[in-house]
């Protein structure tokens, strides 16, 4: 940056001297005192260029700080969602491991000599709360392997032992109270492509959900059937009382699994529907429920190319149906 010196100062030597950076340019003929203007000028402006580059690079320092900030805050808060969802999905399977420890000393406790029924019936437990164990166990690889970035191949699991897991969850589960369930499992064992125990989770979710809705209770009905065809993804809009979830990501092939857990509770109002999977977000007291259960739920059903459709009446009762592709036995 600099000045033109010129004798006269036409429009081609006033483009060139901006052309080459000058701040400013003096016709002859010119004193001292022209002189020392022009320079000034030029020093004043060359300080404030560097001002503005200087200024230029703390505010790009600055955004680069509190970018790092921002993402280590979301580093940090995904962290402790994470920690508070193992907490609650390994609630799960803990509380049955207590509610069947329970029968088993009531039962022994209660008797004198142990029959031949009373060790079947002890062995019978023994294995549920093996089984609920590996659940915990696979719940913790799961959430860990997420936090590592990695990813492990789901497991295939058979429909019938889903359900058959979920049935036995659901009759020593706490919530259950003055509420009634029927489980049915679709009538071909077909395997499913998701994790096993992220399916138990789901549907345990759902049904619990269903169970702390109504204070007197109310029936919840979990049904599970096969379809042969596609879904017609244009005819599926959200209304009122209509929600879809992560049709974008799901891996809509036939055949594939329909899980309808139906309650005949209270229903959820249109205002309340869009806000029902936030995280924390809940209508229940502080002693009935954290607001994860559902937020869990959207979070798995994303991980895995499924998809959720809710359906709700106020006063009617809701119904959620989760849409999961098959997969080859052993896959």
């Amino acid at each position: 940056m600099g000045g033109a010196l010129t004798a006269f100062e036409t429009t081609d030597t006033i483009r060139q001297a901006l052309r080459l950076r000058a701040c400013d340019y003096i016709n002859k003929p010119f004193d001292v005192a022209s002189m020392r203007a022009a320079v000034a000028r030029a020093m004043q402006q060359r300080t404030i260029e560097r001002e503005i580059i200087n200024y230029t690079e703390q505010l790009q320092a600055l955004h680069s700080e509190l970018q790092n900030q921002v993402i280590s805050e979301q580093i940090a808060r995904t962290r402790g969602d994470i920690y508070a969802s193992i907490i609650h999905d390994i609630n799960g399977p803990l509380t049955a491991i207590s509610g069947f420890v329970e029968t088993l000393n009531r039962r022994v406790g209660s008797a004198s000599h142990l029959a031949a029924a009373d060790l079947d019936y002890i062995r019978e437990r023994l294995r549920a709360v093996a089984r609920q164990v590996t659940s915990c166990v696979e719940i913790s690889r799961r959430y860990l392997s997420f936090l590592r970035r990695q990813t492990d191949e789901a497991p295939r699991v058979g429909l019938h032992q889903v359900f058959s897991e979920l049935e036995n969850l659901l009759d020593t589960h706490p919530s259950l109270l003055h509420n009634r369930f029927a489980v049915q499992p679709p009538a071909e064992d077909l395997c499913v492509s998701i994790h096993g125990t992220d399916l138990i989770q789901i549907l345990l979710n759902l049904a619990v959900n269903a169970f702390q809705c109504a204070p007197r209770g109310c029936q919840v009905d979990i049904r599970g059937e096969i379809l042969r065809e596609p879904l017609d993804l244009a005819s599926l809009k959200d209304g009122p009382g209509d929600r879809w979830l992560n049709l974008e990501r799901f891996a809509n092939l036939a055949p594939m699994v329909r899980v309808s857990v139906r309650d005949t509770g209270p229903g959820i109002s249109p205002e309340i529907l869009p806000k029902i999977f936030q995280p924390y977000f809940s209508t229940k007291g502080p002693r009935q429920g954290t607001g994860l259960g559902l937020s869990i739920v959207h979070r798995l059903i994303r991980e895995a190319a499924t998809a959720l459709h809710v359906h709700t009446c106020v006063g009617e009762g809701t119904t959620f149906t989760l849409y999961v592709p098959t997969a080859p036995a052993g896959k």
